[in-house]
């Protein structure tokens, strides 16, 4: 007797060209349907162009009829799998080995943005999970220099036999940035296209092996690269980073706005609000609140995201950075503290 549970193990030989994997081991099938002499039922296809639908039509058939032979009757439909940030990991065609593609982005230049992405990422690592960076901001690239790996060249490998890039590992975190590209002198003086083919090259061309988290610092304003990252990445979604003053502010909200837009669609997992406050290092238990206070905060709260804390406008941040030795390193001192407890928010809510 023919059962569902037939139709799936014969359709358990048919491979999705483009995943590499059968049709029901990435959970294409739907909607089976055993009538008489009748077996309907969907498959969803990376490319849904129209030789494509024939070979996945084609190649169900042949399923069924090396089981049962041609007795049976067989209607397929045959349909697109949504957009890539959609997807499940393994029903990607790009990054399939990242749990978590989050997006750090900032309205405007100058409020952190670089220094947060890598100190969220380090405190990621340091909870044990695997983390990677992905350094997008093409024209002022600058996590060679916080991760202190300035004079490091990814090298390539045969990757199944693909040359792919390797990420430059460092703290336990995997790193590419186009920095490592290029003079640590040199401007990147590149037109939009050129920057986004860049971008696509540092996700399709790179062995990122499996990943928990990957962090994409991406460059401030909106622009073609955010719209190009939109487009092609599976985005579990994005951190807004600004400053409490207000021109911060507003740029902020037009950031988390344009990820909010329908045609866009990604999440905004939270914002954090940097240089919220300054402390002396002689007067570590005052709080002096030099850009405003709590406007990230009562920004987050206006516009229903999440809130992922208050980062101290601290010296020593500034000089971690510099020095290659990102301010999570520091103990238990606020800062450190401050950059762990907005990781632990985006782990609660990201829930691997």
């Amino acid at each position: 007797m023919i059962t569902v549970d037939k139709v799936k193990e014969a359709l358990a030989y048919v491979i999705e060209p483009d995943l590499k994997k059968d049709i029901i081991a990435l959970d294409l099938v739907s909607d089976i349907k055993i009538e008489g002499k009748k077996i309907s039922f969907e498959v969803k296809i990376s490319n849904p162009a129209m030789h494509n639908r024939k070979r996945m039509e084609e190649a169900c058939e042949m399923a069924i009829e090396r089981f049962w032979g041609k007795e049976f009757e067989t209607e397929i439909k045959i349909s697109a799998l949504p957009a890539e940030n959609q997807r499940n990991p393994e029903q990607r065609t790009l990054l399939k080995g990242v749990k978590k593609i989050i997006a750090i982005a900032s309205g405007k230049g100058g409020v952190g943005k670089s220094t947060v992405t890598a100190n969220l990422a380090l405190a990621l690592a340091l909870k044990g999970y695997k983390v990677g960076v992905v350094d997008a901001d093409i024209y002022g690239p600058s996590m060679p220099i916080m991760f202190d790996v300035m004079h490091e060249k990814p090298m390539m490998a045969d990757i199944d036999g693909k040359n792919m890039i390797i990420p430059v590992e460092s703290y336990g975190v995997k790193l590419l940035s186009i920095g490592f590209f290029a003079d640590l002198n040199q401007a990147i003086v590149w037109r939009g296209p050129m920057a986004v083919k860049a971008l696509s090259q540092m996700f399709a061309d790179v062995h990122w092996g499996d990943l928990d988290y990957m962090l994409i610092d991406l460059p401030p304003g909106t622009g073609d690269i955010h719209l190009s990252l939109v487009q092609q990445v599976p985005l579990a979604g994005v951190v807004v980073v600004s400053t409490p003053q207000q021109v911060a502010l507003a740029d902020a909200k037009k950031g988390v706005n344009m990820f909010q837009l329908p045609q866009i669609n990604i999440p905004v997992l939270g914002i954090i609000e940097n240089m919220a406050y300054f402390t002396p290092a002689e007067l570590p238990n005052n709080k002096y609140y030099i850009f405003g206070k709590e406007g990230a905060k009562n920004l987050a709260e206006n516009m229903n995201v999440p809130f992922l804390g208050e980062i101290p406008l601290v010296q020593s941040i500034c000089e971690a950075g510099d020095a290659g030795r990102p301010a999570v390193l520091q103990g238990e001192t606020p800062q450190a503290l401050a950059f762990k407890s907005a990781a632990n928010k985006l782990e609660e809510i990201c829930k691997i």
